[in-house]
């Protein structure tokens, strides 16, 4: 991952990941695998406090 990549599209990467990890919980939910679906919402969690920073992301 060497290329040089601006404000807006970092952004728009760590959008497009948060969306695929809400989709994937969504999908192990569904499947019944707790353990993904965990997996998947801690990423979820993660890129929130990322975009988001402080009290606000967890809501």
């Amino acid at each position: 991952m060497s290329d040089v990549v601006d404000s807006d599209e970092l952004l728009r990467r760590i959008q497009q990941a948060r969306a695929f990890a809400a989709q994937q919980a969504r999908t192990w939910s569904e499947q019944g695998d707790p353990v993904r679906e965990v997996a998947y919402e801690a990423v979820l969690r993660v890129l929130d406090e990322i975009v988001a920073p402080g009290p606000q992301a967890a809501k």
